[in-house]
Parts: C-alpha cells; structure tokens; sequence
C-alpha cells in the first residue's frame, strides 16, 4: 500500500493506482495542479480528468483515502 504523500514514478506505481482506484495529486513544480484517478499511463503521458499530463514535466503523488 502506498501512503499518502508518497512520490509515484515508476510504471508499477501509476499501474497499482489505476488498477486499485486510489486518488494520485499532479503538481507542477510545487503548485498543485489537478487531482483525481488515472484513467491511462504510458512511457509519456499519465492521463487523470481526461487531460494527459507529461512524466517529465509533473510529480505525481499518491492520495490514498482522498
């Protein structure tokens, strides 16, 4: 289990979160950007809300509970 708070990088991560339905928070450097359940990952893009949302470019952080 994952606790809240904790970074989710790798693709197990985003796979247990979606697959689990357990909220995930984007920000964008330290401003918060959206928050919601994955609804697709690939090597890129996560995408949450129907918008995609770049690895590279996002932290993503697991909101168990939420």
């Amino acid at each position: 289990m994952y606790l809240n708070g904790q970074m989710i990088y790798d693709d197990r991560h985003f796979q247990d979160h979606m697959f689990s339905q357990v909220p995930i928070q984007i920000y964008c450097g330290r401003s918060h950007s959206d928050i919601g359940f994955i609804e697709y990952y690939g090597k890129e893009f996560v995408q949450v809300n129907n918008i995609f949302y770049s690895r590279k470019q996002f932290t993503f952080v697991s909101r168990p509970g939420y």
